[in-house]
């Protein structure tokens, strides 16, 4: 190589940089694409039954949509906690993620509500009725996810208190909103679904 070639060479090029990516978010948007396989699996297997014909319809449960609205608002208040652990405002931390754990169990509890509506109304999850019973799957899978949220909810929440969430620890917090705001996403898919499909 002459000596031309050295001086043309930039020694001051910093080698290129290797994009990474956190474990913890790979695996939640791995458990997302998952969850969302599963129930967009689900939802085709309903048109194809339904499809078949002898099929039930049936009316959704109105506290559906106040659940539904419930669970809105407590991503909105999810978002104001990732907003406020961002400028280490602790205290609308604390009371945001306090809202969306209340909001959960309000969500929860309408739920419960809306499977009572429709044992009262003889939609009951049986072989005989297949268009009740996929309420039932739906709602009650769907459910069981929102208590696993409930439960990264209150990790984060006891983090707070702890001030282990903070600007420049913003990890716990995303990954809660991020599952939290998926949750709500799936029930808008779902509750939609049935409301034209049922």
């Amino acid at each position: 190589m002459t000596q031309e070639h050295l001086q043309n060479i930039d020694l001051s090029e910093e080698p290129a940089k290797q994009l990474s990516v956190n474990p913890q978010k790979f695996m939640l948007w791995l458990a997302i694409v998952s969850i969302a396989m599963m129930f967009a699996g689900w939802t085709s297997g309903y048109l194809v039954r339904k499809a078949e014909g002898n099929w039930h319809e049936f009316e959704l449960p109105s506290i559906f949509m106040y659940s539904t609205a419930i669970l809105i608002v407590s991503s909105i208040f999810m978002h104001i906690a990732v907003l406020a652990a961002k400028k280490d405002n602790f205290n609308t931390l604390r009371i945001a993620i306090s809202i969306t754990f209340a909001f959960g169990i309000a969500f929860l509890i309408m739920q419960w509500w809306g499977f009572a509506d429709l044992v009262q109304n003889q939609l009951h999850f049986s072989g005989s009725d297949v268009a009740s019973s996929w309420i039932y799957v739906f709602v009650g899978i769907h459910g069981l996810h929102i208590i696993s949220g409930l439960v990264v909810l209150l990790v984060s929440l006891v983090s707070a208190f702890r001030l282990s969430i903070n600007a420049k620890s913003l990890t716990r917090i995303q990954l809660c909103a991020t599952y939290w705001h998926f949750l709500d996403i799936l029930w808008l898919y779902l509750f939609f679904f049935l409301f034209i499909n049922r």
